[in-house]
């Protein structure tokens, strides 16, 4: 094969845990009769609450395939090459096994949100039925903080981020106003909302973002600043999964190179903040692919009967942007090549965009 599967997971393949019908059909068409991969194929999701490891197990139980963890690619994923940060003390926000999934990523030395909280109990007052009785106080000298998904107490991972911030890694301190810009900040999974079994579009780690970015300018009249933005729809993110599909090509002995990757479920990558750091290029320099083409599917946020503007120019002003602040909205790119009922018809155009019979 001359061209590989990027699949989103969230309203594509599954709703939830529950899969979309669609999805066991077009993975039959996608396997051979020993259960191997006809062409390269890599899981892009934005979750980020669970090692690889147990996405492809639960990819593979859903799809009824099996998946290996090296086809999957959380929105965490490249964090692996921003080795710089691996040996600093880095606070960590989410849910999930944090820790586990942080010195799987490389980093040394995580610290959560829920240990800071009990070492300085202090700083996190809003709940009254929370308020310490008993004083502790530790020392932490944070040099990082890294925004893995969505956490469950917003109003305590909002507050000790921002005095992780203000103090310049030492919570606990007076502010230092004067600090800016403050500590690096990495965050993964931008998106303002996914799709669940309920009817509507649920909160996603996008928008905790929003409220973190807007409570620090309204307390210090600055923009909280990004080192690196990491998942869907970040140029990073289909670097890193051109990487993976290129490794499947090497492993698998394939002779042909990977011409085109189809991103099966959105847009393919948007324009990004100029400002944002992109040291990390040099590890993907030998990509090589020439086209990613993006395959939108109708089973997920996006629904058909949405109109939209036939002069993509409108759509700049017409259409609400639900990327990321540092992302800029242009319609060349958020536009998909395709859009199609699900991801059985995606799989079918795909083999007949490429002539492929597998």
């Amino acid at each position: 094969p001359s061209f590989g599967f990027l699949f989103d997971v969230d309203g594509v393949l599954v709703r939830g845990k529950t899969p979309i019908p669609a999805a066991k059909t077009a993975f039959q068409k996608l396997v051979n009769s020993q259960g191997q991969f006809l062409v390269p194929v890599v899981f892009v999701t934005n979750a980020g609450n669970c090692l690889r490891q147990k996405k492809a197990d639960q990819l593979s139980h859903l799809l009824g395939v099996p998946i290996s963890q090296d086809q999957v690619m959380m929105s965490h994923s490249p964090l692996r090459v921003f080795r710089r940060y691996h040996d600093k003390c880095v606070l960590v926000s989410g849910q999930g096994p944090l820790l586990d999934i942080a010195q799987d990523l490389g980093f040394c030395q995580p610290i959560t949100i829920e240990t800071l909280q009990e070492k300085h109990p202090l700083l996190d007052v809003v709940d009254h039925d929370r308020r310490p009785n008993v004083l502790v106080s530790d020392c932490f000298c944070f040099k990082t903080v890294v925004l893995f998904g969505e956490p469950v107490r917003w109003e305590t991972n909002l507050q000790l981020i921002i005095d992780v911030l203000l103090t310049s890694g030492y919570p606990g301190n007076p502010y230092h106003w004067e600090s800016y810009p403050h500590i690096p900040v990495l965050a993964c999974n931008m998106d303002l909302m996914w799709v669940a079994e309920a009817q509507s579009p649920r909160f996603g780690h996008g928008t905790f973002m929003v409220c973190l970015e807007n409570i620090y300018k309204k307390i210090t009249g600055k923009d909280l600043k990004y080192e690196a933005l990491m998942g869907k729809p970040s140029k990073v993110t289909y670097q890193y999964a051109e990487y993976l599909i290129r490794a499947q090509v090497a492993q698998r002995r394939w002779q042909q190179p990977i011409q085109t990757l189809y991103a099966i479920g959105g847009s393919a990558t948007v324009s990004q903040d100029e400002e944002i750091d992109n040291s990390w290029e040099d590890e993907f320099a030998l990509a090589a692919a020439a086209h990613c083409r993006s395959v939108l599917v109708c089973t997920g946020v996006y629904k058909p009967h949405t109109e939209v503007p036939l002069d993509p120019r409108e759509s700049v002003t017409e259409a609400v942007f639900h990327g990321h602040r540092d992302f800029r909205f242009d319609p060349g790119l958020v536009e998909p090549d395709h859009i199609v009922p699900d991801v059985d018809a995606a799989v079918d155009l795909v083999f007949q965009l490429e002539n492929f019979a597998p």
